[in-house]
């Protein structure tokens, strides 16, 4: 199978794969506040999150990468709405580009559709230094997203196998390059004890990227003539994994996503520690089916439900959520009783 098919593969099965029923945000129960000191005009979604600064905490998460002309043009049109909404826009990986020249152009157009944006670059845990300079200069990117997806590539029949050197790759990476670099996970949420790795290795952005978005050992499952079903159900959903972040690494820049639906979900990755929360599928299938203007007015309905939230919370930014009262409930409250100890 091409590459390009692949990726193709990839963006129908994340479309139409249903997502889980339960979704760990609905075990968050914000304490509602009755008085209000603020004015709808105090409200400002502006933030700084270490050397980024930002329209909005809301930013469009790594999805499309390599694909030919169909991610191109899904490409170019999630910039255009990036720009037109002041949201940063995160790529998929560039190592398909690094490899071939000719795909260059399915990432370029990101930077050439949304010249003053904020631009995440994008590239696996196996990737070298110099790889991640030619990935930031190809798109003049603001920081670099190191995705960790060791249970995808198990899952795909081609995928790698050796890991060994992942985490002294990003070591020497997050050391050297001039730009920040954020390691994510791709849907599986990341544990204390991965935390504390990334912390010893220097890294000081982290994208917890947990289980409740779109599934990747499905979307890979559905290209296996023996599927591994047994893992589709595997990983740290995101409120959990940004609550174990937040214990083990109080001093990094978290950023959430993973089954984030609205702005209401963002306002709660906000309070739970997060600076920054992230959408994927769900943006990606109202642009596929209804259009640009659709995932503007969309885009601008999540920022409206934030700030509501923010002025029920007494929250005149996004940052002054962070800590505000809240209660956990379910199967959020059984993980931390046994894991906060």
């Amino acid at each position: 199978m091409s590459r390009e098919k692949r990726k193709i593969d990839h963006i129908r099965h994340a479309l139409s794969h249903s997502r889980e029923p339960q979704n760990h945000f609905d075990d968050i129960e914000i304490v509602h506040q009755s008085i209000s000191g603020l004015s709808w005009d105090d409200l400002r979604l502006d933030i700084e999150v270490g050397e980024l600064s930002l329209s909005s905490p809301l930013f469009v998460n790594a999805m499309t990468g390599g694909g030919g002309k169909k991610t191109e043009d899904i490409n170019r049109q999630l910039a255009e709405v990036a720009a037109e909404t002041g949201i940063a826009m995160a790529v998929g990986s560039q190592m398909s580009a690094l490899k071939n020249p000719e795909e260059k152009r399915s990432y370029e157009v990101v930077r050439k559709s949304n010249p003053k944006g904020n631009i995440f670059a994008n590239l696996g845990s196996e990737a070298s230094l110099e790889h991640a300079n030619q990935a930031v200069d190809m798109l003049e990117a603001n920081a670099l997203q190191i995705h960790l997806n060791t249970l995808q590539e198990l899952i795909m029949p081609e995928g790698d196998r050796n890991f060994s050197a992942r985490l002294n790759n990003i070591e020497k990476i997050a050391a050297r390059l001039p730009v920040p670099v954020i390691v994510k996970e791709v849907g599986y949420g990341m544990s204390m004890e991965s935390a504390a790795l990334l912390k010893e290795a220097g890294v000081r952005y982290i994208d917890v990227a947990g289980r409740g978005g779109t599934n990747f050992s499905k979307v890979e499952n559905q290209r296996r003539e023996n599927p591994l079903h047994v893992f589709e159900n595997w990983g740290i959903p995101t409120p959990v994994s940004l609550l174990e972040v937040q214990c083990t690494y109080p001093g990094s820049h978290i950023f959430a996503s993973g089954g984030i639906r609205h702005g209401l979900d963002g306002a709660k990755a906000l309070i739970l520690g997060a600076e920054m929360f992230g959408m994927a599928g769900g943006l990606l299938k109202v642009l596929v089916t209804s259009g640009q203007e659709a995932l503007i007015e969309r885009i601008e309905s999540i920022h409206h439900e934030l700030k509501v939230t923010m002025m029920l919370l007494n929250a005149d930014k996004p940052h002054g959520l962070a800590g505000k009262a809240y209660i956990l409930t379910g199967k959020t409250k059984e993980w931390m009783a046994q894991r906060s100890h």
